[in-house]
């Protein structure tokens, strides 16, 4: 570090270089994070169970294309029942139907109490890796649901 500038980086002759990045700072958690987790988490559990209600009196079918056409589920069947599910207080059936949506709606909803931005974390990820860990994640996804639906 040079005294006369106060900078690391400074050359002789008096030119202090380019200046250094800011420090990245750590999240601080506030208590609007825990009061606005809370609220998304009081939303969602409403809307499962006004959900899990209008499905109760009025079901609507398999609502996947892929399953309706083909009747081969998607990776991502399941994920409608398992909103249906929570919200009738069923835990079990829901991370029965599909644990990878219980999985990232509470890594989602959780992330500003536990100071962890889950959609920065994944952009700032490479490329190559996004694909691999998307592509083993859907994969993984639909060879539960091939397996739950009797196909394996």
């Amino acid at each position: 570090m040079d005294p006369a500038f106060g900078q690391a980086g400074a050359v002789p002759g008096g030119y202090p270089g380019p200046p250094l990045p800011p420090a990245p700072r750590r999240p601080v958690r506030t208590e609007r994070d825990a009061k606005g987790t809370g609220v998304r988490i009081g939303a969602l559990a409403l809307l499962a169970v006004a959900a899990a209600q209008v499905h109760q009196h009025a079901d609507p079918g398999v609502l996947c294309p892929l399953r309706r056409l083909t009747g081969v589920p998607c990776p991502f069947c399941g994920s409608t029942t398992v909103f249906m599910e929570a919200g009738a207080g069923h835990w079990g059936a829901a991370v029965t139907a599909n644990p990878l949506t219980v999985v990232a709606v509470f890594v989602f909803l959780l992330s500003p109490l536990l100071a962890f931005d889950a959609p920065a974390l994944w952009t700032r990820t490479p490329v190559r890796l996004r694909w691999i860990l998307g592509g083993t994640l859907l994969a993984a996804s639909w060879l539960w649901q091939l397996h739950r639906f009797g196909f394996l």
